[in-house]
């Protein structure tokens, strides 16, 4: 049985749920957030995926406005699932890949039980850390690796893909989406670089992939959390300084996330369009 659990929380417009995650033989148990729009649908649907800093008040904000556009919501709370917090420092635990795509695989069978779903209509957003995994799951090589774990998605999959300030770009430079692609970053970013994500679009894109990356001049990492400072992070794990281990710039940017609804709300507004 797909659903483990249902509990509405009261005088709230978000339904906490838990589902099982796909890695095969011992799934684990994955809390989140499910919003749903009125009515009977059946509606689009877009799975959130979090940042290293784990689900938070962004996270909550996004799902509403995507619920108040009509799509069912669903954040995945990746870390909730393994006990660990939201620092984002050098002392999170590091997570395996698979595991986050088992949690993400998981969300989109959870959708596809859900009568108020449209299954043909499902997109993945992420942020950061969850960025790479919205990329990961419409990712042909990484479907491949996948299946031969004994993980696949519930066909037809996702639809679409978004990707705020991904990490992990570096490691698919070479491969190959199968969905259509959009990532959103500034170019400023010093925690996820843009190059990396830059080359990994052009390589798709010469093989045909429907990818795009928008570049935000001097926009840094969480561009788009609404009231937060500009300032650097001197804790925060991050690999593009080695010598130094830590330390990320941050703050909001409302230009940029102005921009980013609006190509947000056109890019799902078309891929999961009724056909």
């Amino acid at each position: 049985m797909v659903l483990l659990a249902l509990i509405a929380l009261a005088g709230c417009a978000s339904t906490r749920v838990v589902f099982p995650n796909a890695t095969p033989g011992a799934p684990l148990r994955v809390p989140g957030w499910e919003l749903r729009p009125e009515g009977d649908g059946p509606f689009a649907a877009v799975v959130l995926l979090h940042t290293c800093h784990g689900v938070s008040k962004s996270t909550h904000a996004w799902a509403r406005w995507f619920r108040d556009r009509r799509y069912v919501a669903l954040i995945v709370d990746s870390w909730a699932a393994r006990g660990i917090g939201n620092e984002c420092d050098e002392k999170t635990p590091d997570v395996p890949s698979t595991e986050r795509f088992d949690d993400t695989a998981g969300a989109l069978r959870f959708l596809h039980a859900q009568r108020f779903v449209d299954p043909n209509r499902i997109g993945v957003i992420g942020w950061s850390n969850g960025g790479v995994f919205s990329i990961a799951v419409v990712n042909g090589p990484s479907l491949e690796r996948a299946r031969r774990r004994g993980v696949t998605l519930e066909p037809p999959g996702f639809a679409a893909a978004i990707a705020v300030y991904p990490g992990g770009c570096y490691s698919l430079v070479n491969e190959l989406v199968t969905r259509p692609l959009l990532v959103l970053m500034g170019d400023a970013d010093d925690w996820t670089l843009p190059d990396p994500c830059v080359e990994m679009v052009a390589n798709m894109r010469r093989r045909g992939a429907d990818a795009t990356i928008v570049l935000y001049p001097g926009a840094v990492h969480y561009f788009d959390v609404v009231g937060q400072p500009r300032t650097y992070l001197p804790d925060v794990g991050n690999r593009n300084k080695p010598g130094e281990c830590c330390g990320a710039t941050v703050g909001y940017d409302a230009a940029a996330f102005a921009d980013e609804q609006r190509r947000i709300e056109e890019f799902f507004g078309y891929h999961l369009r009724r056909k």
